[in-house]
């Protein structure tokens, strides 16, 4: 069965980009993927849940990071969207998304890295580390380069050159 991705709503949610003192992003390795896939935390907006909200708590659930260990910068001025490609269409997210609409909010890390932990209840990366903006877009998987530019061009102010 083939699924028209046109008639399958985004899946709404939330990214954010982490940056230290020097301006370098935090990038998480995928357990899940089979690739050398490193992202940016992000995950979806539970119902009646602003998005600011939802991006401390993604932050929290997939790095340990506390809000009290952050400060907020900005966020996109408007939503990014992304399609998933053919062979992920209907596999993910119950099959009931073709993709995601993000909002991106950018944080400064106030802590030690001794503060970060990603073994989680329910874990999403096997490592991490800071990386620079040029190397995190070689590092991300295709299908999200163009979202990841994005938000890199929105936030360039910010990051170390």
């Amino acid at each position: 069965m083939t699924i028209d991705p046109d008639s399958l709503p985004y899946r709404p949610c939330v990214g954010v980009m982490l940056i230290n003192a020097e301006g370098l992003i935090w990038a998480g390795q995928r357990l899940d993927s089979t690739s050398d896939a490193w992202q940016m935390p992000q995950g979806g907006i539970d119902h009646d849940e602003k998005p600011r909200e939802a991006a401390y708590r993604e932050l929290w659930e997939e790095t340990g990071i506390t809000r009290d260990l952050v400060s907020f910068i900005g966020k996109t001025h408007g939503w990014v969207t992304y399609d998933l490609p053919p062979d992920l269409l209907g596999k993910v997210w119950g099959g009931k998304y073709r993709g995601q609409r993000q909002k991106w909010f950018l944080f400064r890390f106030m802590g030690q890295d001794s503060q970060i932990s990603i073994a989680s209840e329910h874990p999403e990366f096997s490592q991490w580390k800071w990386i620079g903006h040029k190397d995190l877009l070689a590092a991300i998987v295709p299908f999200k380069r163009e979202v990841y530019a994005e938000v890199i061009d929105a936030f360039r102010a910010h990051l170390s050159a």
